[in-house]
């Protein structure tokens, strides 16, 4: 109930109530950020942006107390552009990356995990997330992504099925 009435305050130009809200999701919003760019800085990047075009958009909020599934979907869209943007990108030869310092220890999932997720389509990746990871239901799922209903059950089917067949692959398991 509080952060519906603070949504109302906000979408009527209450600047210190869309702060307590933002910062409410922020570490949400970092997570699902993470997991598409997968480095800290660009991940800072898309809360920075994400910050942005809520702040800027709040009063298009129809549904107040769909707020966090609003600020993951402009989360999903601003994440989407940068890893576009970085596919432009030239990267550097792998004999250079010891000269530099790589972070990638910011979320609590294990490496192999970490590569098994990042190793999905930007859909399916987005609705594993969605529905492991913020525990949404499938019409919450469908009606963030704005895909149909049997769309989304079957992209996370079809998605668990490939985790499974590449986890049996990679030698992370033993039979």
């Amino acid at each position: 109930m509080l952060i519906i009435n603070l949504v109302k305050k906000a979408q009527k130009g209450n600047d210190k109530a869309f702060l307590k809200l933002f910062q409410h999701y922020e570490q949400d919003i970092y997570r699902m950020a993470y997991v598409y760019v997968r480095n800290k800085e660009d991940a800072l990047d898309v809360v920075q942006e994400v910050a942005y075009q809520s702040f800027r958009k709040i009063d298009t909020l129809r549904n107040p107390e769909f707020f966090k599934t609003w600020l993951l979907k402009i989360t999903i869209n601003c994440a989407t552009d940068v890893v576009r943007k970085n596919k432009k990108v030239v990267h550097l030869k792998p004999a250079y990356e010891e000269f530099m310092g790589t972070e990638d220890e910011d979320l609590p999932l294990s490496m192999s995990l970490q590569d098994l997720i990042n190793s999905l389509e930007d859909d399916e990746k987005s609705v594993v997330l969605l529905r492991f990871y913020h525990h949404y239901t499938f019409i919450e799922i469908s009606k963030l992504l704005g895909i149909p209903l049997g769309t989304a059950k079957s992209v996370l089917y079809r998605s668990l099925a490939k985790l499974r067949k590449q986890f049996k692959e990679g030698d992370v398991c033993e039979q």
